[in-house]
């Protein structure tokens, strides 16, 4: 796969424009990132097009005729097409979703075999190019009870989850033991091909689904992260390093994360430090003890992944969002 790839935007109104300009501001943190393709540079490697704009269908019509570029329908009508649609309003996970297995590559359909002789057994072979529908299935980030519309989906959902039973392996196989399960974030901290002068971010949370999620939501941003279980871990990791952002769960033992928050925020620093509290207290009350407290952002769990889209472009965004 590339490392960055363009795509050509037909359609949409100037507020949907500015919503795209942003996301492919934030987008520019990513790996792989998706940029506006410029006209007159070749070909787009997609085509995200407006398919509420008749203007916007017909030029999609005219210029990918042969249907090799991979293209993303925005609307309430696929228009025939049979291309991935996501209905309105736009919305930054699922964009990035679609743009992540649009660009995903896909293995060759398999050799023919000659006559009178028998196949070798293989793994069913994926689809081929012209049809991404099975591959977007197939795919782990895929929500199938999200806005995304895919003709036939029920049938298909049917045959994918056919395919996995029988293909799985026995329970004991599949269960890790819990010491490996129990150092699965931290193992793994998204840290891999970071660039040197990425930002710091740490996650404050006692529960291990919140860290992995985090950790899992947070990887393809390019940033450097680290974890921490408790308050007093937390405050000894900011002592060692700056942390552009920490997102720290507000009901821990021993220290929790008002006082967490304050300590941070008091402590002096050449660079500020932003504080997004994770919590499943989301009363008005509780909210006003976090601004109190100093937060700069307010996120309930489960965590919208929508909202932690906009705290990562908020907080740290280093480019200049359109």
């Amino acid at each position: 796969m590339k490392s960055s790839y363009s795509v050509s935007v037909l359609g949409f109104n100037p507020t949907e424009q500015l919503v795209l300009g942003s996301i492919f501001g934030l987008s520019a943190r990513r790996n792989p990132k998706f940029v506006r393709h410029t006209e007159g540079s070749g070909e787009p490697d997609i085509y995200l097009v407006d398919a509420d704009d008749v203007n916007a269908v017909t030029s999609l019509v005219s210029r990918n005729a042969d249907r090799k570029i991979p293209t993303i329908l925005i609307g309430a009508t696929d228009h025939g097409t049979g291309w991935p649609r996501l209905s309105r309003p736009l919305q930054w996970a699922r964009l990035f979703v679609a743009f992540d297995i649009s660009v995903r590559p896909r293995a060759a359909p398999a050799p023919q075999t000659a006559p009178n002789v028998a196949p070798p057994v293989a793994a069913p072979a994926r689809a081929a190019v012209t049809d991404p529908l099975p591959s977007m299935l197939e795919d782990p980030s895929f929500d199938p009870e999200a806005t995304v519309v895919i003709p036939g989906r029920a049938r298909l959902l049917a045959d994918m989850h056919a395919r996995q039973k029988s293909a799985a392996p026995p329970p004991a196989a599949q269960t890790p033991p819990p010491a490996a399960v129990e150092k699965a974030p931290e193992a793994d901290a998204g840290n891999q091909a970071v660039p040197e002068d990425a930002d710091w971010v740490m996650v404050v949370d006692d529960n291990l689904a919140v860290r992995e999620f985090m950790r899992t939501k947070l990887q393809p941003f390019r940033l450097n992260v680290d974890y921490a279980t408790s308050g007093e871990e937390a405050i000894g990791l900011t002592a060692k390093r700056h942390y552009s952002c920490v997102f720290l769960d507000v009901v821990m033992p021993g220290i929790d994360g008002y006082q967490v928050c304050k300590m941070v925020k008091t402590r002096k620093s050449a660079k500020p430090t932003a504080v997004v509290l994770l919590t499943s207290k989301g009363s008005p009350f509780d909210r006003i003890k976090g601004k109190m407290a100093g937060c700069d952002a307010y996120l309930t769990k489960p965590v919208d992944e929508e909202k932690l889209l906009e705290v990562i472009a908020r907080f740290l965004q280093t480019t200049t969002l359109a």
